[in-house]
């Protein structure tokens, strides 16, 4: 019995380190200056999916995935935003606190030295420099969000296709804030058959 408690006891330790890393470290303590170019593989419940980064893109947004993905930020992350021909959006953690943690700073803006086109990814924005954790795949050919200042920092390469599985059932009905306030419980309890990631690692 006493061995059984133990082992309980370092596995909830392990877990809780886990999002402690991310929740209270945030970009405070992930803020890594990424390579000048790099692989993200995106394992997903609708395939996997290799984003290419070049960091001279739009080198804040590309420092910032790469400290995203580096600190486990996506991992169990739902893509909550399926608009068919226009974008896949997600970025927002399944753990209000950790998504919370990463708010703040927000990031100044990339010029844009990249055009939307279909796969390349972005960061979303709610404003001058406001980007922060979510950020959208382009599924169709968006060239009308390069005058908006949304400044692409990678493109999927390989995978598209199960870019293009990931359910679109529920469109743009997840609303943002009640992810944030409530993370992965909300939408598991009213949208259970959204696409999740369920691992990104740097390649």
């Amino acid at each position: 019995m006493r061995l059984t408690l133990l082992l309980v006891a370092a596995l909830a330790l392990t877990s809780c380190s886990k999002t402690e890393t991310a929740a209270v470290g945030g970009p405070a303590k992930w803020n890594q200056q990424a390579p000048a170019s790099f692989k993200a593989r995106f394992e997903t419940t609708a395939g996997p999916f290799t984003v290419d980064v070049q960091r001279e893109w739009a080198p804040l947004g590309a420092d910032r995935f790469y400290n995203l993905v580096k600190s486990g930020y996506f991992d169990g992350a739902r893509f909550f935003r399926v608009v068919p021909g226009f974008v896949i959006q997600f970025g927002l953690n399944a753990d209000p606190a950790v998504t919370a943690a990463w708010k703040a700073p927000s990031l100044v803006d990339d010029p844009v030295r990249r055009s939307n086109g279909r796969g390349f990814v972005t960061f979303a924005t709610s404003g001058p420099n406001s980007r922060t954790t979510q950020l959208f795949i382009n599924v169709g050919d968006n060239m009308r969000l390069d005058q908006m200042g949304f400044s692409p920092f990678g493109l999927v390469t390989e995978g598209m296709e199960s870019v293009d599985k990931i359910n679109a059932e529920y469109g743009e009905s997840p609303q943002q804030s009640e992810i944030e306030q409530k993370g992965d419980a909300y939408l598991a309890q009213n949208f259970p058959k959204l696409d999740k990631i369920t691992k990104a690692t740097i390649q």
